[in-house]
């Protein structure tokens, strides 16, 4: 066997090539501005969140909840998912839950409301990944939870200042 042949049977049995690969980027980088939504609305009753831009449905992803997801969060530890306008105020491509996209939540009426009632309002509210696929069981502490793949999808079209509107 000569030299050439037994390198190209070693390089195989390891899954590799003489042919360089470009390695993946990470994190995923954003879209073109034309691709990128300009607002996300969720849809807390459906578990749906959408991606729009001008005003159309860009995209579309199901979504798995705080574990008590009726009514407006509150205060911290009452798992459930804030419910008003906020904006995309961070890109977290080091969560512990894939990637994370953080939500201005809580916004000036939710601390004045805390404050009135003497709570904490919570903070750190995210759209994030690390949903297993297929699952409908809501688990998170009031976050909006997709499945790593479709975290990957929402992260490319979605800036910093992004508007996000979450309804009941």
């Amino acid at each position: 066997m000569t030299a050439w042949r037994w390198t190209l049977m070693v390089l195989a049995t390891f899954g590799l090539s003489l042919h360089a690969r470009e390695p993946a980027r990470w994190p995923p980088p954003l879209l073109p501005a034309a691709q990128q939504a300009d607002a996300i609305h969720v849809h807390k009753a459906q578990r749906r969140l959408d991606l729009l831009r001008a005003g159309r449905v860009i995209a579309t992803y199901r979504i798995v909840l705080g574990s008590a997801p009726v009514g407006h969060k509150r205060q911290q530890g009452d798992r459930r998912t804030p419910e008003g306008d906020y904006r995309i105020t961070y890109r977290n491509d080091r969560s512990r839950f894939h990637l994370s996209l953080r939500i201005s939540y809580p916004n000036d009426a939710d601390r004045r409301q805390a404050v009135a009632r003497r709570v904490d309002p919570g903070g750190d509210i995210m759209i994030h990944g690390a949903t297993p696929p297929g699952s409908q069981v809501d688990w998170t502490e009031g976050c909006i939870a997709v499945t790593d793949a479709e975290m990957e999808a929402i992260w490319q079209r979605v800036p910093v200042g992004t508007p996000i509107r979450i309804t009941p």
